[in-house]
């Protein structure tokens, strides 16, 4: 008895985008279901291998019958098949893990008019009915006794009912949609085709995809000669694919379009790939590998539900999905898939976390990924770039977060945007053209490129002519600090306090206009207690009066960060957060201070400029002020008086 059930709210909402054909590429249907075939097929293998008792082997195929008449195209596979409860969960419910997320993102691109972002979440079987007005599906685990069928018109319910089923495995029917002015679905009908979306989407699938093809050849009489004028129908099962998987192959004897559709059907992008290498390595530890770097990140790269990780086989036997332990932190955005002949088909959970096979393997990958971007690199920086943009920050995280270990490794792919320079250089571009008795790499950090520009301490850089990076990523700062040098020369924040780059004669110079101007430092730093930690004359300001700068350690921008991320993670606690030494610079030969100076033993009047002095450099660091009533206050109160001289 067939048992009718409802579609969950967001699942008909995903199949109303598919079945108004959300998606232009609709030929990729047969793709999506020739892979869930093979899939099935992987774990019904893996399991024959393992417990052969329970699950014996056999010859491993997948089918397509075309049926003109009744408009039927059938996807068959004899791999593990489906329970009741499976055909529940797999297919009444679409996209577990992330159809908010796919409903989201499609409204996006809606919005955009780029469709074919839908591609890049895969939604397998749902596919189908983008061509099929009806689809249903027989399967049978060998788990169960019985067969099920599940029927769906794609709209509101779908039903379940047992069948007898002899063999496991699984068949999915597709009745095709009337043809419209718009769309030839007649076509999928045509035997050249299907062999044509076989060969393009999934020749690589290491099972034969076979299907009956009917031909007509001269009838033979008895003594096996041709009559002349008759011919006969004969019938033949022919296999469409080569089966060969892609990274089994000589990397001479793949094309490029081979590479970015094997990239665009395993991993469900709508994108080419920025690049990819094909990785063997025979020796203590042998392996093929083929990565991908995208050329986009995954829509889902800084959620909690992104899983990082490669495919791993053994003998060209599936074993794990998204095998973390293949790809280090940083990398995680990369895909691709290993096979290696040093794993146990049975091999466990535990030990693949274990296993120093894996860990080899993990630095290999992670050296070759490395070296091939060095590569685009020197030879097509524009290029390079491209993947800067997107996946740079992941690269400093690799440096900040191995604190500095990888640093000989990753240092030579940093670029950086610099005060300058049109486009990003590298630090060895910034090294090459350091200036004469120049100590430090120079660099400045704030929110914005705009905001870092504008700040106070740049001004003396840019009269020089020297050079200065502009770090507008949280990550930026934090990954110097690991480093501390380049190429044995350390970087320098130019917001940091700069006595030690003086000369004995500009000490003794900054000494005597302390001293002499003592009352007037000491009664601002009075009227800023709690807010900086000194206040003294900058040898840095050109033509601003004032500015922030901070002791070794902690700068302005790193407290802000930290303050940022703390109170995102709601442990956000004023007191506890780590706080930059900071300390408020003068410009004495700006005519601010020179007014100043005039105010002799006004000490009251005095501490009103050095508040307002505070809060406008504060602004010019990009801050905002905190208390604005009280800068406007005090501020109207010195033009008042000014006004009545």
């Amino acid at each position: 008895m067939a048992e009718t059930k409802e579609f969950q709210t967001e699942s008909k909402e995903l199949l109303n985008l598919m079945i108004n054909s959300i998606y232009t590429n609709k030929e990729i249907f047969l793709r999506e279901l020739i892979s869930n075939a093979s899939d099935a097929i992987d774990k019904y293998k893996y399991l024959s291998l393992t417990k052969s008792d329970k699950y014996p082997s056999g010859d491993y195929e997948i089918r397509i019958d075309i049926n003109k008449e009744e408009r039927i195209i059938t996807i068959s596979d004899n791999g593990i098949g489906m329970s009741k409860a499976d055909l529940v969960n797999n297919l009444g419910t679409i996209a577990r893990s992330g159809s908010k997320d796919f409903v989201k993102k499609f409204k996006e691109a809606k919005d955009s008019q780029d469709l074919n972002i839908i591609g890049q979440f895969g939604v397998g079987f749902y596919s189908a009915f983008m061509v099929a007005k009806k689809v249903e599906v027989e399967t049978r685990s060998l788990d169960v006794k019985n067969g099920y069928k599940f029927e769906s018109d794609g709209k509101d319910t779908y039903t379940i009912s047992e069948i007898d089923k002899e063999n496991h495995g699984t068949s999915i029917k597709i009745y095709l949609k009337d043809d419209t002015d718009e769309e030839n679905y007649s076509s999928y009908l045509e035997n050249y085709m299907i062999e044509d979306l076989v060969k393009r989407y999934s020749d690589y699938i290491r099972y034969p995809i076979k299907m009956l093809e009917i031909s007509k050849k001269p009838k033979l009489d008895s003594e096996g000669k041709e009559i002349e004028g008759e011919e006969e129908e004969v019938k033949e099962d022919k296999t469409l694919n080569s089966m060969i998987p892609l990274w089994k192959k000589n990397k001479k004897d793949v094309t490029d379009e081979e590479l970015n559709t094997f990239y665009r059907s395993k991993f469900n992008d709508y994108e080419d790939p920025f690049t990819s290498l094909f990785i063997t390595v025979d020796g203590v530890v042998s392996y093929n590998a083929l990565i991908y770097i995208p050329k986009h990140a995954p829509y889902n790269l800084y959620s909690d539900t992104y899983e990082k990780g490669l495919d791993l086989y053994s003998k060209g036997i599936f074993i794990k999905e998204k095998c973390k332990e293949l790809v280090p932190d940083y990398l995680k955005f990369i895909k691709g898939v290993v096979d290696s002949d040093d794993f146990s088909l049975n091999i466990s959970r535990e030990m693949l976390q274990n296993s120093p096979v894996l860990r080899r393997i993990n630095d290999n990958i992670e050296k070759k990924v490395v070296d091939k971007l060095k590569e685009i690199k020197e030879n097509d920086f524009d290029k390079y770039l491209e993947f800067f943009r997107v996946f740079g920050d992941h690269i400093k995280f690799g440096i900040y977060s191995t604190y500095g270990m990888k640093k000989e490794m990753l240092q030579d792919l940093l670029v950086f945007n610099s005060l300058n320079n049109e486009k990003p250089i590298s630090l060895k571009q910034y090294k090459e053209n350091l200036k004469e008795n120049q100590k430090y790499i120079y660099y400045a950090s704030g929110k914005t490129l705009e905001s870092i520009k504008m700040l106070p301490q740049i001004e003396k850089y840019k009269s020089e002519g020297i050079d200065v990076l502009l770090l507008d990523k949280n990550i930026d700062e934090f990954a110097l600090e690991m480093m501390r040098d380049y190429d044995k020369t350390e970087f320098k924040n130019i917001s940091q306090e700069a006595s030690n780059e003086l000369s004995e004669d500009e000490k003794k110079n900054l000494d005597i206009l302390v001293a002499e101007n003592k009352r007037i430092l000491d009664n601002i730093q009075e009227a800023l207690k709690g807010k900086v930690d000194s206040v003294t004359f900058s040898t840095k300001l050109v033509d601003s009066p004032v500015c922030i700068t901070t002791k070794d350690g902690l700068s302005l921008n790193m407290e802000n960060v930290l303050d940022e991320e703390s109170k995102l993670q709601g442990g956000y606690s004023d007191e506890t957060t780590p706080k930059a030494t900071k300390v408020l610079e003068i410009n004495p030969n700006h005519e601010l201070f020179k007014a100043i100076q005039t105010l002799q033993d006004d000490d009251a009047e005095i501490q009103k400029y050095g508040s307002i002095l505070y809060d406008e450099a504060m602004m010019l660091e990009g801050y905002d002020i905190k208390d604005k009533k009280e800068f406007v206050t005090k501020l109207n109160e010195l033009m008042i008086k000014a006004l009545k001289k």
